[in-house]
């Protein structure tokens, strides 16, 4: 919306005149932490008809973009976390990993992508990347509070890595409120990001230790958000699994995001 202007411009609705290289546009760098927490914690955020696959390992990713073709070279920030999982729906059945959050720093993206592809995306202030006494720093905040930091130090190059056979892609819930019907849903359905990008080359991978850390608020700290927010600082952390930095170019349009039934 608004549609009777047309449709939205975005990474699916180019200008008819732009010339994009999906294999060298956007370039990515990717700081990710994970973590080993209670399987019953998680399974307390599953929608219907999800189930937890293998162990409860959470994966936190900052993903900072730039040189955006269909944002004329300009670049934002979105941050995931996810867990693996298994969808079983009336005829489809797909295991991979849920992305139950996603922050960015433009509105822009927030809009389509929740709309179009049914990413559940929130609105964050995220910093620039900064290296301090080692470690590779992320944070991000909402007016001041900071609600998530992660670290990743003691960095060693390791191969580009591939991506895994046995997971087929991203599952996500799209939900859309019924105006008037409060309570009630007007769309509600399970959206899968296929794991294959043909145009994604990783350039460089680094693994090391990494740290995190939500940070709980009340609700006059995050008066939109406190409650996902709260739902992930009291994920015990059990274990850490490590982090990775990755540099990338090149990303799919999301033009293959389909609906599972």
């Amino acid at each position: 919306m608004p549609t009777h202007f047309g449709p939205a411009p975005g990474p699916r609705q180019l200008p008819d005149a732009l010339v994009s290289d999906p294999d060298q546009n956007p370039k990515r760098t990717t700081v990710s932490a994970s973590f080993l927490t209670d399987a019953a914690c998680l399974e307390r955020h599953l929608p219907e008809g999800f189930a937890l696959a293998g162990e409860p390992v959470v994966t936190i990713e900052f993903h900072y973009l730039t040189e955006i073709a269909w944002l004329a070279g300009r670049g934002y920030t979105m941050i995931h976390m996810s867990w693996p999982a298994v969808f079983t729906g009336l005829s489809d059945r797909a295991s991979g990993k849920f992305l139950a959050a996603v922050w960015e720093n433009l509105a822009d993206p927030i809009i389509t992508g929740r709309d179009e592809i049914g990413h559940p995306k929130l609105y964050a202030e995220v910093a620039a990347p900064r290296r301090f006494n080692g470690e590779q720093i992320c944070e991000a905040s909402w007016m001041g509070f900071r609600f998530l930091e992660l670290a990743v130090g003691e960095l060693a190059e390791a191969p580009p890595g591939k991506t895994s056979g046995g997971s087929d892609g991203t599952l996500m819930l799209k939900y859309k409120p019924r105006t008037g019907d409060w309570g009630e849903a007007d769309l509600c359905q399970v959206t899968l990001t296929p794991s294959h990008d043909p145009h994604v080359t990783v350039e460089q991978r680094y693994t090391g230790t990494a740290r995190l850390r939500f940070n709980a608020a009340t609700w006059f700290d995050l008066p939109t958000m406190a409650h996902v927010v709260n739902a992930l600082a009291d994920l015990p952390i059990l274990e850490t699994r490590g982090g990775s930095v990755v540099r990338a170019r090149g990303g799919k349009s999301y033009r293959d995001q389909r609906v599972l039934r």
